[in-house]
């Protein structure tokens, strides 16, 4: 039998190398531009366009999907090429995918900041791009699939297991994540509303985290570490347990993220306890990666790539534990809400996503163009001016993080709360953000330096467009001979393979969202509760387009010191009608649940014009658009149709009268603004946002509930 010559595709590698790169500057650029608004708001060029609320998702947006994205198709696209010993399947659809995804990048960047966003963490996108990133994802999954399928080498590797255990799983995640009612061509309401939306965004965006941050990387490392040490992988047996036990158990995790929240205390309690058991196979990894170089430390001394990823792992180490630890609820107690999780997720992303990526680049692009690196100088100053804006970037954010979380806390002998303001610890952590950013400045400038090596290693060479080789065909296989054990034969069959992970995955899945997601009695409904009137809905969807509730939290914990700062604890029939559901993952400013009669309507007026007017000090973007511009009734009727059939109670026919009451109650705004000597017409925008912060827990008072 002879070999056969095939050529692999170093094109479509290519590509999505310069996408990695040029994303990756772009959106660290704004996540360094986010940082300085939080101790300079002038940053916020008093444009509605560039405030924080608006920019932040975009930063997030660009760095998960656009940088990591695109690193993980560089990665996969190459490796998958030489561990199948077979091009890839189809170079139409390499293509299709590379420009596809761009396209998905680019409809970010343009809508984001327009405020079309659907409020869910890391979805943001609306149900249009939703479509798109489903049909790029059918082609990329065609593509992998089909490359497994030709290919020349009986077994698949480990790295193509979590490369399919990557795909499936983002498939169900963004399919029953983006379920939702367009109400436009870019406004739609989630199906689900409050506690179980709150779930199914948190298994989501935990699961998005375990399974496009965290299993396509460990992929990678699967290959190119050895391939950078020339030394085999420690262990396959633990690569076997490391692989379906994080798989399995990660799928758990996510209700760890709504601890002391509404949702039923058993999801609350499972997530816990998954998130303990996930230190495990998390560490499985990172020893199997760390052991690979054993014997070889006298290389990585000498060997930039080397370096980035055993700092790499380490990153994936330290954040793979303080995940768990964060997850207990007396941590959790102090954690959330503050900037101790931006630290946690920064480690992570900076260190493992960040790290890994450079020194997959900084191995790969000089062989696909056959040179040397132009120079290791520049790549060296890279790694410790890297690795310096990670410290200066992380402990910052731990030291606001327990300052806040505790100045939260504390009450004086007497028994008041020694800081009522939430204002006042935001002023005591400035510095700490001023530290943070001058860290992300460190790490971008690394990264402008990376890039600027990569662009003089690959002038000095030639692409290699296509990279010859050969490999033996795959011989058939007679199944009685076979002695193999049961992985080994599992590893034969992509598409058993492919089945067995989707299974593993669907069991945490069902038991965790299918209780709450299908039995009413699990969210009691409060008879105070009434929908939102039709100029509160306005109001709220304006609130969700300024990107509000990425600062503003709307669920006050069971602790003294959140009732006696914020009123009456969070109950789950508050939010029956809530979609999507509005509870925020982190307070820079204070919980508005309760905010509803707070304040006059000429306070709210005057803190959304210009909020250190109200608040000195304060670090809020002003809002003074919201004063011009004229809030759009055309959709009132359409937005109250979607919520009927969301199953929100509003009579029969009202969506044919419901202006005339919007009308009415705005008009009772703007006479109210006038008595204090404010002059603004009641079809503006700012009438409808205050309509809604007005309304805000005012359906609820303390000792006064009632459940049906």
């Amino acid at each position: 039998m002879q070999p056969e010559k095939f050529y692999y595709d170093n094109k479509i590698v290519r590509n999505f190398g310069i996408a990695t790169v040029i994303w990756g500057i772009i959106g660290m650029l704004v996540g360094l531009i986010v940082a300085i608004q939080l101790y300079k708001p002038e940053m916020n060029m008093h444009n509605q366009y560039t405030t924080f609320g608006r920019v932040r998702p975009l930063h997030t947006n660009a760095v998960i999907f656009a940088f990591v994205g695109n690193a993980i198709f560089m990665g996969i696209y190459y490796s998958l090429q030489r561990l199948m010993k077979a091009r890839m399947f189809s170079d139409v659809l390499s293509k299709l995918h590379f420009w596809g995804w761009q396209l998905i990048i680019v409809s970010a960047v343009i809508t984001l900041p327009l405020g079309l966003t659907t409020s869910h963490e890391y979805a943001e996108l609306e149900w249009p791009i939703d479509i798109l990133i489903t049909l790029v994802w059918v082609v990329f999954g065609i593509n992998m699939f089909g490359t497994i399928i030709k290919r020349r080498e009986r077994h698949i590797y480990v790295a193509v297991w979590f490369y399919i255990a990557t795909f499936v799983t983002i498939a169900v995640l963004h399919i029953v994540n983006s379920i939702e009612l367009p109400v436009g061509f870019f406004k739609s309401y989630m199906v689900y509303a409050g506690v179980q939306d709150a779930l199914v965004q948190w298994w989501y965006g935990h699961n998005a985290v375990a399974f496009f941050l965290t299993t396509p990387y460990l992929g990678m490392m699967y290959y190119f570490l050895p391939k950078m040490a020339n030394r085999p992988i420690y262990s396959y047996k633990l690569s076997i347990l490391h692989f379906w036990a994080l798989i399995f158990i990660y799928i758990w995790a996510g209700p760890h993220h709504l601890l002391y929240t509404t949702l039923p205390g058993w999801a609350q309690s499972l997530g816990v306890a998954f998130s303990v058991m996930l230190i495990a196979p998390s560490w499985g990894g990172m020893i199997n990666g760390l052991l690979t170089l054993r014997g070889a430390w006298d290389k990585v001394r000498d060997d930039v790539t080397l370096k980035f990823m055993v700092v790499g792992l380490t990153a994936y180490g330290m954040a793979t534990f303080e995940g768990p630890m964060l997850s207990l609820k007396q941590v959790n107690a102090i954690g959330h809400f503050t900037d101790w999780i931006i630290a946690h997720v920064h480690v992570g992303a900076l260190g493992w996503n960040g790290f890994l990526t450079f020194a997959i680049l900084y191995w790969l692009v000089p062989r696909i163009y056959k040179t040397e690196l132009y120079s290791k100088k520049m790549a060296s100053f890279h790694f410790w001016i890297g690795t310096l804006g990670i410290l200066f970037y992380a402990i910052p954010m731990y030291w606001a993080g327990f300052t806040q979380g505790l100045m939260l806390k504390e009450f004086t002998p007497e028994g008041i709360l020694k800081y009522p303001s939430f204002l006042e610890t935001t002023m005591r952590i400035l510095p700490m953000h001023v530290m943070r950013s001058v860290g992300g400045a460190m790490y971008l400038t690394g990264v402008i330096v990376m890039a600027y090596n990569l662009y003089k290693t690959a002038i000095q060479g030639k692409l290699v467009a296509n990279e010859a080789a050969e490999a033996m065909p795959l011989p058939k296989l007679n199944p009685e001979a076979s002695t193999e054990r049961w992985h080994r034969r599992l590893e034969r069959k992509p598409i058993m393979f492919l089945v067995a992970s989707l299974i593993v995955i669907l069991i945490g899945t069902f038991v965790e969202l299918m209780p709450t997601l299908t039995i009413s009695s699990n969210i009691p409904t409060i008879a105070s509760v009434k929908p939102y009137s039709p100029l509160e809905l306005q109001g709220r969807d304006l609130y969700i387009r300024e990107g509000c509730s990425n600062c503003h939290s709307q669920t006050i914990r069971p602790f003294r010191s959140e009732t006696e700062r914020y009123g009456e604890y969070s109950k789950a029939g508050e939010f029956v009608y809530d979609h999507p559901f509005l509870w925020g993952s982190k307070r820079t400013g204070p919980d508005l649940q309760r905010e509803g009669g707070k304040y006059s309507n000429s306070w709210h007026y005057n803190h959304l014009m210009d909020p250190r007017l109200m608040s000195p000090g304060s670090i809020m973007p002003n809002y003074d658009w919201l004063i011009t511009q004229k809030l759009d009734t055309t959709t009132t009727a359409v937005k109250i149709r979607a919520m009927q059939k969301l199953g929100v109670p509003y009579p029969a026919g009202y969506d044919k009268v419901a202006n005339q009451d919007l009308d009415k109650q705005a008009k009772g705004i703007a006479d109210n603004l006038a008595k204090d000597h404010i002059k603004v017409k009641s079809n503006k925008e700012i009438v409808a946002i205050i309509a809604y912060l007005q309304r805000l827990g005012t359906d609820i008072k303390a000792g006064k509930t009632a459940n049906n």
